[in-house]
């Protein structure tokens, strides 16, 4: 099938590599699998990327610094509009990535690539994200603590860490409840972030379980 003409070469490899990625996962994509898939040589991925480690990083960047920068300006109005409210933060951190999941050209793959990672043992690309992206988290985190400060720090990102595990179930679409018929994807998605946004809420404002845990914390 020809490629459309306004899709770079560069542009061309990703999309085929996050296809083949959510289809056969990363150790199961070859390289010659995305340059005949994206209908380029091998020296145009070396170019472009020059591994394949690259490639799944580029893979990841490309969606996630857009939903990145979508996160990060809700959070600043959350915080500017109305402080020290909670739902508001966690609109932020989970709209945006519904909407980019509801997106079925830029956002479906790309959605069975997260599954992949986290089914997956890739400690380059755990790497990766947690170099480019952990910031995000602590941000989060942040904002988070200042809501609900009865919170220990290890109780916060252990919550922390719950939603966005749920989010991710989310965004994938696999829960019991599905689209009924008549209503908009849009629609059924907006209904999924408020349930899980108010979900989220009650999970946070609620007393810690034990205030002498032993759990060592590893800060995303």
């Amino acid at each position: 099938m020809a490629k459309p003409a306004h899709f770079s070469t560069k542009d061309r490899i990703l999309g085929a590599a996050e296809e083949l990625f959510a289809l056969h996962g990363f150790a199961g994509t070859s390289l010659r699998q995305v340059t005949s898939q994206a209908d380029v040589n091998i020296a145009a991925v070396n170019y472009h990327f020059g591994s394949k480690e690259n490639l799944v990083n580029e893979v990841f960047r490309r969606r996630m610094d857009e939903m990145t920068s979508a996160r990060l300006a809700q959070l600043d109005a959350a915080r500017r509009e109305h402080p020290g409210a909670l739902r508001p933060v966690l609109a932020a951190f989970v709209e945006p990535a519904l909407a980019m999941a509801q997106d079925r050209q830029t956002g479906g793959a790309f959605v069975r690539v997260i599954a992949r990672a986290y089914a997956e043992k890739n400690d380059n690309l755990r790497k990766f994200l947690s170099d480019h992206y952990g910031h995000v988290l602590r941000d989060f985190g942040k904002a988070i603590s200042a809501c609900v400060p009865e919170l220990s720090k290890e109780e916060l990102y252990w919550r922390l860490d719950f939603l966005a595990g749920s989010l991710t179930y989310a965004m994938a679409d696999f829960g019991l409840i599905k689209r009924p018929a008549g209503v908009t994807e849009a629609a059924h998605r907006a209904h999924a972030a408020q349930e899980l946004i108010h979900f989220a809420e009650a999970g946070f404002r609620a007393s810690a379980a034990s205030s002498a845990s032993t759990t060592s914390l590893s800060t995303p």
